[in-house]
């Protein structure tokens, strides 16, 4: 039999009964959360930063604000911002299953925009970016703003459903990931840039 490496690195971690049922209730209300593999792969980064304080763009079902809790600090805080208050009220049920204590969690629902304006500069340990790729030339500015030095800023799902490899493909979201990109990448003053084939792409680029 012929399995996959990339399906077998995803289900390698297997999520636990609240993760599940939150990705559930994702599911149900449109949601697009981590992948299993990209959330194992987030705590795990979150663990080995030892970060205490992390900031998410695009909260979806709560999936990624549990995998990143589990890797951090007991002592850290996360700030998960979405846009959607639909999104922020089943991550919040999420969160309370996991007896998650509301001192480790800030649910915001405004403009992301708006929002990540007012974080403190070089407060945080790591920034995961997981909303409208059109929104990523500015959110890539206030990631290196906020971050501190060597936190890490984290592009999720940065292939766009495999279509920021392929040229041809040229709608505004797929433009805007694959240009992120290139402008990250060729900031060498500013970031180390790297690209991982978990999920569906995590483009991962640590503040020098």
């Amino acid at each position: 039999m012929n399995i996959d490496p990339h399906d077998y690195s995803e289900t390698f971690i297997a999520e636990d009964s609240v993760k599940s049922a939150a990705r559930a209730r994702g599911v149900e209300n449109g949601v697009t959360d981590v992948s299993q593999g990209t959330g194992a792969y987030l705590r795990q980064l979150a663990h080995q930063i030892k970060a205490q304080s992390v900031v998410e763009i695009g909260t979806g079902s709560g999936v990624g604000a549990l995998w990143l809790l589990e890797g951090m600090l007991s002592s850290g805080t996360l700030t998960s911002i979405d846009d959607e208050m639909e999104h922020s009220s089943i991550a919040k049920i999420a969160l309370s299953e996991a007896d998650i204590a509301q001192p480790r969690y800030r649910l915001i629902t405004n403009s992301v925009m708006d929002v990540m304006t007012k974080l403190t500069d070089r407060a945080y340990d790591l920034v995961v970016f997981r909303h409208n790729p059109e929104d990523l030339s500015f959110a890539i500015s206030e990631a290196h703003r906020i971050l501190r030095s060597g936190g890490v800023f984290v592009i999720d799902n940065f292939f766009g459903g495999g279509k920021v490899p392929d040229p041809a493909q040229r709608d505004p979201k797929t433009v805007a990931l694959r240009e992120a990109g290139k402008l990250i990448k060729g900031d060498t003053d500013s970031w180390v840039t790297s690209l991982a084939p978990i999920g569906d792409g995590l483009l991962l680029a640590t503040k020098l």
